[in-house]
């Protein structure tokens, strides 16, 4: 997305610039998104795997202002050391943090102090941005690309994260203006892929995660996907069969999470008078029964997959079918972030409206190895216990994904909008 892992001297002032319009244009979008937000809003903090607004915007500057404007521009000092315990996430190497949990407690600094932060540190970056001498710069232009790459994940996250909050309200209030109606009936069938020998990963060149190498083969069985992802009104029809009442469709975590949370339908869904409503971003709205069906679970997913009696795609599968796919909607910050109806094309919704989950465990290539360093934790060490996730969603932003991208969540995670799309064997 952001250009070549090797610069030769010709053409690295060019794509010095290049980097520098994506950076500011990055920082951009993520404030636009937070624009609507109240303080309030972007204070809150819903649930423990949910961050508040105001840490979004804090982490992914002290993200900027640990991994390159500390190690590599000299003279740099952080307007407050206090921030590197506050907004570090995860990074064991870099030191102790703030417990996840209590993000929200976090009321000081206020929401002005965050934006005075990230405007202290952007402009830091267009200076180093303009600034380093060639040879710093071309060693640095690998790690300035993750750190776009990380800010436009946590853009995705703004939006899911405000959900979730907004949906504790007892008004339900919208995040954003409602968008104009959009979508229609999705493509009926299935589309059919040979077996054989396949190449899956990412190639050598253009930006990648660390986690999407190294290249490897894999045989496939033939296999056909559906033409579009499971909708909503498939999911009313797994409800209205009792499929939520049913232990022998659900895997037994599965089941143990169904009854101990008491699920009954996907979250945000609720039944007023016979009439199904869902929550979104931009406010409560009649359910769409031709959209895709968003925000369910690994294990619900699977339990839809075993009653309409397919089943789930492997991420071979579905990285074999993404070059096939059609390119997905263009979102503006904000304004469309709710599913919508697949094209009529076939493999319509493989981009642009839900994750789709897979059954395969999130686990490394063959071949793999962590990055050395803090950076090395970025993903490597959450390789355990979660399922792969291919495609994107109507939260990703514009050209974020690809088809070697690697998505990952716990199995009972459901506040993303995470779907799913069948499969068969052939």
């Amino acid at each position: 997305m952001y250009g070549l892992n090797e610069l030769s001297s010709s053409d690295l002032e060019a794509y010095r610039a290049a980097l520098r319009r994506d950076f500011e244009r990055v920082r951009a979008r993520t404030e636009a998104l937070v624009a609507p937000l109240s303080a309030e809003d972007c204070q809150i903090q819903s649930m423990p795997d949910a961050s508040p607004t105001k840490w979004h915007l804090a982490h992914t500057t002290w993200f900027w202002e640990t991994f390159l404007l500390k190690p590599m521009r000299a003279g740099y000092e952080t307007p407050d050391p206090v921030y590197d315990f506050m907004f570090n996430s995860y990074y064991e190497a870099v030191g102790p943090r703030h417990a996840r949990s209590r993000r929200g407690m976090v009321t000081r600094p206020s929401l002005e102090g965050v934006l005075s932060y990230r405007a202290f540190v952007t402009d830091a970056m267009g200076r180093f941005l303009d600034e380093t001498e060639e040879a710093a710069f071309a060693k640095a232009a690998r790690l300035i690309e993750t750190g776009l790459a990380h800010e436009e994940q946590h853009q995705e996250l703004i939006l899911t994260d405000i959900k979730h909050a907004l949906y504790q309200n007892p008004a339900k209030p919208a995040a954003y203006p409602r968008p104009p109606t959009a979508g229609g009936a999705p493509a009926s069938g299935w589309t059919t892929f040979e077996g054989g020998l396949n190449e899956f990963g990412a190639p050598a060149t253009g930006f990648s995660f660390d986690n999407e190498h190294p290249r490897h083969k894999v045989w496939l069985e033939g296999f056909a996907l559906a033409n579009h992802p499971v909708t909503n009104g498939d999911v009313r029809a797994f409800i209205d069969d009792g499929g939520y009442r049913t232990p022998a469709l659900w895997l037994s975590a599965g089941w143990a999470q169904v009854q101990a949370e008491g699920w009954d339908a996907p979250l945000y869904w609720e039944k007023r008078d016979g009439a199904w409503f869902e929550h979104t971003l931009h406010g409560e709205q009649p359910l769409d029964n031709t959209a895709p069906a968003a925000h369910l679970s690994y294990f619900e997913a699977d339990a839809i997959a075993e009653w309409m009696g397919p089943r789930l795609p492997t991420e071979a599968e579905l990285e074999l079918a993404a070059a096939a796919a059609p390119e997905g909607r263009s979102h503006v910050a904000g304004a469309c972030a709710h599913p919508a109806a697949a094209s009529d094309a076939p493999l319509g919704g493989f981009y642009g409206e839900v994750w789709q989950w897979t059954t395969s465990s999130y686990g490394p290539y063959p071949g793999y190895r962590r990055p050395k360093g803090a950076i090395g934790e970025y993903n490597g060490k959450f390789m355990s216990g979660q399922y792969v996730l291919k495609g994107s969603s109507c939260a990703t932003p514009p050209g974020h994904a690809r088809a070697t991208y690697r998505n990952f969540f716990y199995p009972g995670d459901r506040w993303q909008f995470t779907g799913l799309r069948l499969a068969k064997d052939v």
